[in-house]
């Protein structure tokens, strides 16, 4: 018995581990420079009114402790922020994005980076479809990246979106 149990655990183990090399395969071309990765993670989540995501791909971006962070007005009028993991997104945001079409587009990024780190302040514009001419939403995505050696990973993505009375100042917009 206790060899059954060993062997169907093994078994298990190298499924899992067959699994993963296949996404590692699947996917390491889109981890290999920061540029990539940004540029992924915005296609990932971009896409046409009934048009499924890849989930897949987008958890690989994340780091396993990554978190992603909108920050907002709550009705009181306080800025709060609220924590997500990847999972979390998907399960609260990945209907509604496939519902109504989405397009999130860099329009521009200022890049920090010391070592092995990296921090993108990378302006974006959103629109239900990707024919459209004027974006619904702008806003601020602060994505915090780490170089392990081998492929970037996304830390934490921490964002809000522009309003009348937080607009984005020009240091942050395209030259004219």
């Amino acid at each position: 018995m206790k060899k059954s149990i060993c062997l169907t655990l093994v078994l298990i183990a190298l499924a899992l581990t067959a699994r993963s090399q296949t996404t590692v395969e699947k996917y390491a071309d889109k981890v290999q420079t920061m540029d990539s990765t940004i540029a992924t993670l915005y296609a990932v989540i971009s896409g046409e009114k009934g048009q499924e995501r890849d989930w897949e791909l987008m958890k690989f971006l994340f780091h396993p402790d990554a978190k992603l962070i909108p920050s907002g007005k709550n009705q009181a009028g306080t800025y709060i922020a609220r924590y997500m993991t990847p999972d979390d997104y998907i399960a609260g945001s990945g209907k509604w994005l496939v519902e109504n079409g989405f397009f999130e587009k860099e329009i521009h990024g200022a890049v920090h980076s010391f070592g092995n780190i990296s921090q993108v302040f990378s302006t974006y514009e959103a629109f239900k479809s990707e024919a459209d001419t004027q974006p619904f939403m702008r806003g601020i995505n602060s994505i915090q990246l780490l170089h392990d050696g081998e492929r970037w990973w996304i830390i934490n993505i921490y964002w809000t979106q522009e309003s009348q009375e937080n607009p984005i100042p020009e240091a942050y917009l395209p030259k004219a």
